[in-house]
């Protein structure tokens, strides 16, 4: 430890003694929350979070050197995702009374970031133990988090953050701090895991490279479990971060998927699997970053460790996390992660308004599956956003080039996330034989499972679907009754082979997507 650094003892006992000043100041209670790394003071409207005076292998703030940076750079970095509750930064002053927070006679032996208190209530991680987190508080924090990534700073190429070697020292810290827990040494899960670990980093180095190169890697959050997400109901549903690190910029210098893996781990890891399927897919359709899903198992394995290095810390400060989230929780979903591939294919098939997209969207969360889109990819080809309007750009999307290209590209992404060991939904209508046959035959040249998933619905069905989905909006299809008639005609049956891969679906009935996951994962 650094020859001026503070002692955690004495630092406790002045976090103590200014939550007593602050009860007597506020006239009302003042509830201390402790974390591995900091302390928090509430009061009714506020919130004062002080650095714990640590010196570990990923946090040093043993100095109040040291702590103010922190503190300066916490307020920084967490502007840029929740300007509404970082409001500044407080000097904590020893008077002969004891100490006080902000202008005060007496030496300056801490700092404290004040914050906007907001209700526990919004917490993910206690609106998914009482079940209240919602579809659209995923959906609105997948396209916050793309909006964040694409404005955040890139890290530059031939910079220190992101390269194979950042990757591996920060890799290489926590296996030494997961090896030096005792707890770790009981779990059999560890020692399997810790050489798939290393194996992964040697064998996905050129491909860390290369995302740092594409501008992959950001100043991102770097701490996206759920105790750090924010779900608000007013006045429609949205989602934020907070609480980003601020201690170490290898931590947050990461490549956006190891960001956003984080929340799908954590979602998987208590007991939300179908929101953690959806966030992943609400930010693959809003930012379209597929080409990283090669990456995303060691993201998820990664972050997975971390939450059990930090259960290790809350352990022995006498705290421990919800069931299924200790360190063996952690442990044994990381080695699920890292061991179960259960690559599989699944084409949708159904004239528009068959249903295909919102079976496919029930299908993905209920199975884990990565879905592939044809009319977002389809304008995303295009420059477009998913609900833009093709026609007012002045495009033809649905000439039969547009058509090719958005097939072609389909079929490059379900070959990625195939090799990827991912279970792939291609939502598309496979109208014609020929464009079924060649992801078949993509399936087959990989050995993988493929089924045709046939959405079945009456004409007059389609008809009032496609009414009712035109005059309100909201979704990427652009077709209409003019496009359901002309496609009508064109459909090509599915041949005898094609009829033995088939799953069909009555889309008139209601779905059961348990169901339909398990007959597809039976097809192995």
């Amino acid at each position: 430890m650094p020859a001026d650094a503070d002692s955690l003892p004495a630092a406790t006992a002045r976090v103590l003694a200014l939550q007593a000043w602050l009860q007597a100041s506020e006239g009302g209670p003042v509830q201390l929350v402790e974390t591995h790394i900091s302390w928090v003071l509430l009061t009714a409207t506020q919130a004062f979070k002080l650095k714990k005076p640590l010196q570990l292998s990923f946090v040093d703030c043993a100095t109040l050197a040291r702590r103010r940076f922190c503190a300066e750079e916490e307020l920084r970095l967490n502007g840029r995702l929740a300007p509404e509750i970082y409001l500044g930064l407080l000097e904590v002053h020893a008077t002969p009374a004891g100490p006080v927070l902000g202008d005060a006679p007496g030496p300056v032996v801490d700092v404290a970031v004040q914050m906007r208190r907001f209700d526990d209530a919004a917490l993910w991680s206690t609106r998914v133990a009482a079940g209240t987190l919602l579809p659209a508080h995923v959906d609105a924090l997948a396209a916050r988090l793309v909006a964040f990534h694409a404005e955040a700073a890139a890290a530059p190429a031939d910079g220190p953050w992101g390269t194979p070697q950042a990757l591996n020292e920060v890799m290489g810290r926590l296996v030494a701090g997961l090896d030096a827990a005792e707890q770790a040494a009981t779990v059999s899960h560890w020692p399997p895991l810790r050489a798939w670990l290393r194996q992964q980093l040697a064998a996905l180095a050129p491909q860390f490279e290369a995302r740092l190169q594409a501008g992959r890697v950001r100043e991102g959050h770097g701490d996206l479990h759920l105790a750090n997400l924010l779900a608000f109901d007013r006045p429609t549903p949205a989602a934020t971060a907070f609480d980003g690190i601020d201690f170490d910029p290898a931590l947050r210098w990461v490549d956006v998927m190891h960001d956003i893996a984080f929340v799908v781990m954590d979602l998987l890891a208590h007991g939300a699997p179908a929101l953690a399927w959806r966030f992943l897919d609400a930010w693959l359709q809003a930012g379209g970053d597929h080409e990283g899903l090669p990456l995303l198992r060691f993201h998820l394995v990664s972050r997975a460790l971390v939450r059990a290095q930090v259960a290790v810390l809350q352990v022995a400060q006498g705290r421990a996390g919800p069931a299924g989230c200790d360190m063996a929780g952690y442990l044994g979903l990381a080695h699920r992660l890292a061991f179960g591939e259960d690559a599989r294919l699944a084409l949708m098939h159904g004239l528009p308004a068959s249903g295909k997209s919102q079976l496919a969207e029930a299908l993905l969360q209920a199975a884990g599956a990565v879905r592939l889109r044809s009319d977002v990819e389809r304008k995303r080809l295009h420059g477009l956003g998913p609900l833009a309007d093709s026609r007012r750009a002045g495009l033809d999307l649905y000439g039969p080039d547009a058509h090719r290209r958005t097939y072609a590209r389909l079929h490059t992404l379900a070959e990625t996330a195939l090799r990827a060991g991912w279970p792939v939904i291609v939502d598309a209508a496979f109208l014609r034989r020929d464009e079924r046959l060649g992801f078949i035959a993509l399936a087959r040249s990989l050995g993988m499972p493929v089924a045709l998933i046939d959405c079945q619905a009456p004409m007059p069905v389609l008809r009032r679907r496609i009414a009712h989905r035109l005059a309100s909006g909201g979704d990427p299809s652009e077709a209409d009754e003019a496009v359901l008639a002309k496609l009508a005609t064109l459909a090509e049956p599915l041949a005898p082979d094609e009829q033995a891969l088939c799953l069909p679906v009555d889309t008139t009935q209601p779905p059961c997507p348990a169901d339909l996951a398990a007959r597809w994962q039976a097809l192995r």
